[in-house]
C-alpha cells in the first residue's frame, strides 16, 4: 500500500502487523487509535513524520501471510478466531498473573510499594475484561454472525440500518479504557524491567503482563480495526 500523511494507523496495521512494533516503538497507539491519520498521530506524538514514513514504508511491503488471512477472514470466521485465540488467552492468563502479583506484593511490598498498585489495576483489568467478553459473545458476535447469514441468503433476525453503532461504541470505548489502564502498569514497571532486587517470580510475573498488554493490543487491533469497520460496512449494505 502506499502510506501517506493522511494514511490511517489502522489501515497500515491492518495491511502488515508487523508495523505496530514501529509504533510501539514511537509511542503511537495503533489499536484503540487506529482510526486517525498519520499524520495526526505524530503530531499528537509530538514527532517529526518524516522520521516515521521511511520505516512504514519498508516494512509495509514485506510479506506478512498473518495479516492476508486476518483481512482474507469472513466476519464470522473473525468472530470465532477472536473467541478462540484472544478472549481464551485472557481467561487463561488472568488468574496466573492475579497469583504472582499478590506474591510479589506479599514478598516484595514494603520495598517496592508500586506493586499494589499494579495489582489493583490489573484485577480491574481482569474483571472489566471479562464482562466485556461476555457482552461481545452474547450481543455484539451474534449480530455479526447474523449478518453473515443474511448475506449468503440465510433466514435470521432482522437486520435493521445502524443497530450495530451502540454496542460497536461501546465496546470502543471499554478497549480505550483497558488500553489506559495499560499504560499506567507499564509505567509503573518501568515498562515491566524486573528490579535488581527482583526474583525470578518477579521477572516471570512482568514477562507475563508484557505478553498479555501485546496480546491485548493485538486482540484489539483486530477488532477496531478490522472486524467493527467491516460490521458496520456489511450493516449498511444489508439495510
Amino acid at each position: 500500500m502506499e502510506i501517506n500523511a493522511q494514511t490511517k494507523i489502522g489501515d497500515i496495521v491492518k495491511t502488515n502487523f508487523r508495523t505496530a512494533r514501529i509504533f510501539e516503538e514511537y509511542g503511537i497507539d495503533f489499536c484503540c487509535g487506529g482510526a486517525i491519520s498519520l499524520e495526526e498521530a505524530c503530531s499528537k506524538s509530538d514527532m517529526d513524520i518524516h522520521a516515521l514514513l521511511p520505516s512504514l514504508e519498508e516494512m509495509v511491503v514485506v510479506n506478512d501471510p498473518d495479516s492476508k488471512y486476518m483481512n482474507g477472514l469472513e466476519l464470522d470466521e473473525l468472530c470465532d478466531y477472536i473467541e478462540k485465540r484472544h478472549h481464551s488467552y485472557i481467561r487463561e492468563h488472568s488468574p496466573f498473573i492475579q497469583q504472582k502479583l499478590q506474591k510479589l506484593c506479599d514478598v516484595h511490598g514494603d520495598h517496592h510499594q508500586e506493586l499494589f498498585e499494579v495489582k489493583q489495576l490489573f484485577d480491574g483489568a481482569a474483571g472489566n475484561l471479562s464482562a466485556h467478553m461476555q457482552k461481545e459473545e452474547l450481543v455484539l458476535f451474534p449480530y455479526i454472525r447474523q449478518m453473515i447469514k443474511k448475506k449468503k441468503g440465510g433466514n435470521g433476525a432482522r437486520i435493521t440500518s445502524g443497530g450495530i453503532l451502540q454496542p460497536i461504541s461501546q465496546m470502543e470505548e471499554e478497549h480505550q479504557i483497558e488500553g489506559e489502564r495499560f499504560r499506567k502498569i507499564s509505567s509503573l514497571t518501568s515498562s515491566y524491567t524486573t528490579p535488581p532486587d527482583g526474583c525470578n517470580t518477579y521477572r516471570i510475573a512482568y514477562q507475563e503482563l508484557n505478553e498479555f498488554e501485546k496480546d491485548l493490543h493485538r486482540h484489539i487491533h483486530l477488532e477496531n480495526n478490522i472486524l467493527f469497520v467491516k460490521a458496520q460496512q456489511l450493516e449498511k449494505e444489508l439495510t
